[in-house]
């Protein structure tokens, strides 16, 4: 079958991708025996002009598959009404002399007992609510129950317990409490149960330990409590257990090594101690190993493993001390290796060369290894992560961006020491910094966030383009059948929140950790900008996921277990969480741990770790300003103009006052002239008090003789006084007209 919308566009693409299988098949298409189908909410011209344009027949009922009736709306009472009928003509082929009761029983039992089983499958991934239905045990011969997905609320229904045909139960995915029933383990014939992602708890009933026939038994990611039931050691039919993230007690149980057939054990944060058990050795068909997070702080040598088959192997966070075993190296079918956050020491084998080849996936991050790394490691294709180490040396040149180096030796996390940074020391300090996670350059509130849309491996450093700051990825999405690792996340629904430029896209990943250089010293406070834009907000399955992590700031947690719904309030809902940071060396650390807790299989697979929108970093101190060359020819320059403004300013004054002045006189009809301030001084004797004759308004009057000995009069403007140019003009007019025999007028 394919899906499409009911578009123009999307009918092509679905034709186009028919075509390519004809052409590259060698097979023809008969258009007639295909049949288009449109739901109900499509209007009937649109729909048969659809079927026009690629040539496919238009139908209302896509017809039987695997004996059953595809659905198309609602099941009703007359949904399987032709089951019935098809019974009661099989019944009345038979002669009713020929056919004792048991036979009957027998001829009902044949033709009833898959009718269950189709219509159980129906009911996956429906997003169906209400609690599950104690009636299914009308159903004695049901053989599957599948409501993956859903959301479903409530208990499982001890009624189950009766129903001994059972072999399959799938809850995965719904809103399920309170405790398991004991009653579930009298289920002899069941093979699969589910219960994953739901909020089941209480402490697992040690009747579960009766499931003789259980082979995949799935628990993962409820508020179970109290120890693993030693009834457990008595199911040596299973060959899948998963326990993550639950709130168990105790230690990992010795017993494991009965389970003689398990290929997979997944326990993650489960709440169960430390060390794992020697007797782990002896489960020869393990493929699948993860194991992280342990509590407690009782350290544990490397276990060896037997199993040849092995592909994935985790043991992160489990205290597991020692050299890394020459024996891994020959695991040559590994295809993930993460063993980080341990204390292991020691060089990397050479055998691990073998690893190059089949393993994409090797995480040796935060150990305490030494010795040089490899040339073959430096020029690896594969994702490969040797960070916070203690290497001795490395190439000088920058490594494939596959693997990540950084703090792989001690002090190549300080500023101008790493040398993929392209730099010998930093060119100056910063104080402020801020990052769009997953986003473009955009400006909020007159702030610009520096874009971080880089796609990394899932093992690599990636140095902003300025060089003072890098975000280094750790892990891959187990899983999640993607084949090509994604680490930004961006949402196409419209986000209502202030500064929403910030929140529709987010980094994402198992270990995100941001590193910013060349910082000023000092206190600064850390915004961390947080938004769920995966999940959905409404009664669907969608909504049920839990995404939870940790985090760290300068490589000390801060937040343990956070939720970002729980703490916003919702989903598509902004939060920001302020934290406190000191910076000693110019470098501050942000890490963004996945510590395997939360759901991760809901909406789809892969759906777990981080998420982060921004982040802001200021300082609480006032930066020092270091330009001061800058700042010094900024004021010389500065205070030249002014002083060369003002000289305008004061020549055009003056000269302005000049002419006005002898404008004024002209007026008058006087003869005017000029002296120097030195012949004055001069004809006074540099203004001697004995030749002073009296004073006006404007200052003092002194007598004098020229040079050629003309007697002069002098008056010496006043600073005090309050008088113009316009009060001196009116006096010399007064004077020049007055007609007196001690008043002489000079007219040469």
């Amino acid at each position: 079958m394919l899906f499409c919308t009911a578009t123009q566009n999307q009918v092509e693409v679905v034709m186009d991708c028919l075509r390519e299988f004809s052409m590259e098949s060698g097979l023809d298409i008969n258009l007639d025996k295909p049949k288009l189908y449109a739901s109900q909410n499509i209007q009937r011209h649109v729909a048969a002009s659809l079927s026009n344009a690629c040539g496919i027949p238009l139908t209302s009922d896509l017809g039987v598959y695997l004996g059953v009736h595809i659905l198309h709306g609602r099941q009703t009472k007359d949904t399987y009404k032709y089951l019935l009928e098809k019974i009661q003509v099989k019944l009345s082929s038979w002669k009713q002399k020929l056919l004792s009761m048991a036979g009957r029983r027998v001829l009902v039992q044949s033709v009833t007992s898959a009718i269950p089983t189709y219509t159980m499958q129906e009911l996956k991934g429906q997003n169906l609510n209400g609690i599950l239905p104690p009636e299914l045990v009308r159903l004695p011969y049901l053989k599957n129950i599948d409501l993956t997905r859903n959301y479903r609320s409530g208990p499982i229904p001890p009624e189950w317990g009766s129903m001994q045909q059972i072999e399959h139960i799938s809850l995965l995915g719904n809103r399920l409490t309170s405790s398991i029933p004991k009653q579930i383990g009298s289920l002899s014939a069941l093979k699969i149960f589910t219960v994953e992602f739901n909020k089941l708890s209480g402490t697992l009933p040690s009747e579960l330990g009766n499931l003789a026939s259980i082979e995949n038994l799935f628990l993962s990611s409820n508020n179970f409590i109290g120890e693993l039931p030693t009834s457990f050691a008595k199911l040596t039919s299973l060959k899948d257990f998963r326990i993550n993230d639950n709130r168990f007690i105790g230690r990992i149980p010795g017993f494991i090594q009965n389970w003689a057939n398990l290929e997979k054990l997944l326990i993650h944060a489960s709440g169960l101690m430390g060390p794992i058990p020697s007797n782990i050795s002896e489960l020869a068909q393990l493929i699948d190993l993860r194991i992280s997070d342990l509590n407690g702080i009782d350290q544990a040598k490397f276990r060896p493993l037997t199993s040849t088959k092995l592909k994935t192997l985790i043991l992160r966070s489990c205290n597991v001390t020692a050299e890394l075993p020459e024996y891994l190296g020959k695991m040559t079918s590994l295809t993930a290796l993460d063993l980080s956050f341990n204390k292991l020491s020691g060089k990397i084998p050479e055998s691990f060369t073998n690893l190059m080849v089949t393993t994409n996936y090797i995480y040796l991050t935060g150990n305490l290894l030494t010795g040089p790394i490899h040339p073959w490691i430096l020029q690896s294709s594969k994702s490969i992560d040797l960070s916070y180490n203690n290497f001795t040396h490395w190439s000088a040149s920058c490594p494939q961006q596959r693997v990540n180096l950084f703090a792989s030796y001690p002090g190549s996390n300080e500023p101008g020491i790493f040398s993929c940074l392209r730099r010998s020391k930093c060119q100056k300090k910063r104080y402020h910094l801020r990052i769009n996670c997953g986003g473009d350059k955009v400006i909020v509130n007159k702030t610009t966030y520096e874009e971080d849309t880089k796609q990394e491996a899932a093992s690599r450093l990636v140095v902003h383009d300025g060089g003072d700051w890098a975000l280094s990825s750790t892990g891959h999405f187990f899983d999640d059948k993607q084949s090509v690792d994604s680490f930004i996340l961006m949402t196409n629904s419209g986000l209502s929140m202030k500064d929403s430029e910030l929140y529709i896209s987010a980094r994402f990943s198992a270990i995100s950790t941001y590193y910013a250089f060349c910082m000023g010293n000092g206190n600064y406070t850390v915004n961390l900008h947080f938004a769920e834009i995966r999940f959905t907000d409404d009664k669907t399955c969608r909504s049920l996921g839990r995404r939870i992590f940790d985090i760290y700031i300068q490589g000390k947690l801060v937040q343990k277990d956070f939720n970002i719904v729980d703490k916003a309030g919702g989903v598509g809902k902004a939060i920001m969480r302020n934290f406190s940071a000191t910076v000693t060396k110019g470098t501050l650390e942000i890490r963004l741990y996945w510590a395997g807790k939360g759901t991760t299989d809901i909406p789809v697979k892969g759906v777990y770790g981080p998420l982060i929108s921004a982040i802001t970093i200021n300082p609480d101190f006032t930066p020092p300003f270091e330009n001061w060359g800058m700042v010094v020819g900024i004021l010389v320059g500065a205070a030249f103009a002014i002083l060369l403004i003002s000289g305008i300013l004061w020549w055009k004054c003056c000269l302005r006052q000049k002419n006005t002045l002898e404008q004024d006189l002209k007026g008058l009809g006087l003869q005017t002239g000029s002296f120097s301030l030195r012949q004055i001084k001069a004809a006074t004797n540099n203004f001697d008090p004995a030749n002073k004759i009296g004073e006006g308004g404007f200052g003092p009057v002194y007598k004098g003789h020229l040079t050629d000995g003309k007697a002069i009069a002098v008056k010496q403007l006043s600073t005090k006084s309050k008088q113009g140019n316009r009060e001196f003009v009116n006096e010399i007019g007064m004077i020049s007209t007055l007609q007196h025999p001690h008043c002489y007028s000079f007219k040469d």
